[in-house]
C-alpha cells in the first residue's frame, strides 16, 4: 500500500508543480468567461455584422409584385431585365441575389441565385414574407377580413413552465437547465478523454525510455498502474475544484458589479441560483471519478500494449466510441427528451452513463433506483475493466518491438503469474 501511495504522489506532484498546470487554473476559467462574454456580444450585434443584401424580384405570378418589405440589411427591388441577363450581373456583386417567382409557384420552386451561397438569415426572410403574402392573398380571395385576423394574432400566448416541488411551486427554468445539461456532459466527456489520454501517454513514456523496467523491480506492475490512475484523477479533481472556487468568485464579483435593478448580469444570475448546484456537483464528481477509473484502466492498457502513441489509434476507437456516440445523442436528442427509455438505458450502462446521466440530473425527476442502479453498475463496471487492464497491463509493459492486436491483447489477459 505504501508504494501505492508514493506512486500516487509522484503523479501527482510532478504534475500539479508544472507551469503549465498552474498557467491552465486561470487561463480555462478566464477563456470560458471571455468566450461567452464574445458569444453574446456577437448575437446581440449580429445583425450590425451581416452585410447590406439586395434581392432582385422577377415575379411572374404579379402576386407579390411591391408587397415585400424592405428589412434592416435587406432590400427587395423589382428587376427590369430578364433572368439571364439578371443572373449576368451576380458575377460582379457577391450582395445581390435573384428571386424567380414563377407563375404557378404553388406547384413549381421558387428559386434565388447568387454568386455565392445565400445565408440562412436571408433565405428564411424571403420564405417567411413570401408566406405571408401568400396567406394573406389567399384569404382575400375567400373574403376574409385580414385586418381582423392580424389584430387576433397580436395577442401572443407565452407559457411559463412551473415545477411543483413538495415545497411549493418554482420557476422550472428549462432554457437554464437545458444549458446546464449540455455543458455538464461536455464538461465530462472531454475531461474523460484528456486525463485518460494523460494516463496512457504516462505509459507510453515510461515504457519507451525503458524506466518501466526500473520501476517494476520495485513494485508489482497493478500497483504501478493503479498509482498512475489515482494520482491523474486527483489531478483532474484539484483543476476542477480550483476552476469551480475561482468560476463562484467572477460569478460573485460580476453580481456584485452589475447588481443594477434590471441588470441582465444580476438577472442570470439569480436564475442560475435557483439550479441545485450542490447535488448536481455531488453527481458530477462521483460520474467523473468513477468514468475516469473505468475509462483511464483501458487507456493505460492500450498504453502498455504499444510502443508509440500514433500505434494507439486501432484500440481507442472501439473503446471510446460509446463515449463519444452517447455525447452526440446527449447534445442533439437527450437533452429534448431526458426521460425516454433511450435515456434511461443509456444512464444505466456504465460506458455511456458518465454523459447520459449528467444531462439527466440537472432536469430532476430522476428516480433513486435509477440514479441507485446506475451509481452500482458504476463502481461494478470500473472495478471491472481495472481487473481486465491490470492483467493486460502486466504482460504489456516489458513487450517491445511486438506490434500489439486484439488477438494478441486477449492471449496476454490469460497468461498466468
Amino acid at each position: 500500500m505504501n508504494k501505492v501511495l508514493l506512486i500516487i504522489q509522484r503523479e501527482y506532484v510532478t504534475r500539479v508543480r508544472k507551469k503549465a498546470f498552474i498557467v491552465m487554473i486561470f487561463v480555462v476559467p478566464a477563456l470560458l468567461l471571455g468566450m461567452s462574454a464574445l458569444i453574446g456580444y456577437v448575437a446581440k450585434n449580429n445583425q450590425e455584422l451581416s452585410s447590406d443584401q439586395v434581392v432582385k424580384v422577377i415575379d411572374e405570378s404579379k402576386a407579390f409584385e411591391g408587397k415585400f418589405h424592405n428589412q434592416k440589411h435587406i432590400k427587395f427591388e423589382p428587376a427590369k431585365q430578364s433572368l439571364t441577363d439578371a443572373k449576368a450581373g451576380l458575377q460582379a456583386n457577391d450582395d445581390l441575389s435573384v428571386l424567380l417567382i414563377p407563375a404557378d409557384y404553388a406547384k413549381k420552386q421558387v428559386q434565388i441565385f447568387s454568386k455565392k451561397k445565400p445565408s440562412y438569415q436571408l433565405t428564411e426572410e424571403v420564405e417567411k414574407q413570401m408566406n405571408s403574402i401568400a396567406s394573406t392573398k389567399s384569404m382575400i380571395d375567400h373574403h376574409i377580413d385580414t385586418a381582423f385576423l392580424n389584430s387576433i394574432n397580436k395577442n401572443r400566448i407565452s407559457v411559463n413552465a412551473m415545477e411543483v416541488t413538495a415545497t411549493g411551486t418554482k420557476d422550472a427554468n428549462v432554457g437554464t437547465t437545458m444549458f446546464v445539461g449540455i455543458a455538464c456532459a461536455i464538461l465530462i466527456y472531454l475531461s474523460l478523454f484528456i486525463y485518460g489520454a494523460q494516463v496512457m501517454r504516462g505509459v507510453i513514456e515510461e515504457k519507451t525510455s525503458r524506466i518501466i523496467e526500473v520501476i517494476i523491480s520495485s513494485v508489482k506492475p497493478f500497483q504501478l498502474m493503479l498509482g498512475k490512475i489515482i494520482g491523474v484523477g486527483l489531478v483532474g479533481l484539484t483543476q476542477f475544484g480550483a476552476w469551480i472556487l475561482l468560476s463562484v468568485i467572477s460569478s460573485k464579483i460580476a453580481g456584485h458589479a452589475f447588481s443594477g435593478p434590471g441588470s441582465p448580469i444580476a438577472g442570470a444570475l439569480a436564475v442560475i441560483a435557483t439550479i441545485p448546484f450542490g447535488y448536481i456537483m455531488g453527481c458530477f464528481i462521483f460520474y467523473f471519478l468513477t468514468g475516469y477509473l473505468l475509462y483511464s484502466a483501458l487507456f493505460a492498457a492500450v498504453g502498455s500494449a504499444v510502443d508509440s502513441e500514433t500505434e494507439t489509434q486501432q484500440f481507442m476507437f472501439p473503446i471510446t466510441l460509446p463515449l463519444l456516440f452517447t455525447y452526440l445523442l446527449s447534445v442533439t436528442v437527450l437533452f429534448q427528451a431526458p426521460d425516454s427509455p433511450l435515456a434511461v438505458w443509456l444512464s444505466i450502462i456504465p460506458f455511456t452513463a458518465p454523459v447520459a446521466m449528467m444531462v439527466r440530473i440537472p432536469f430532476g425527476g430522476v428516480p433513486d433506483w435509477q440514479l441507485g442502479l446506475s451509481m452500482f453498475f458504476m463502481i461494478a463496471g470500473f472495478l471491472f475493466t481495472t481487473y481486465v487492464a491490470a492483467r493486460i497491463y502486466r504482460v504489456g509493459v516489458l513487450m517491445y518491438g511486438k506490434k500489439a492486436s486484439f488477438k494478441e491483447l486477449a492471449k496476454w489477459f490469460f497468461y498466468k503469474e
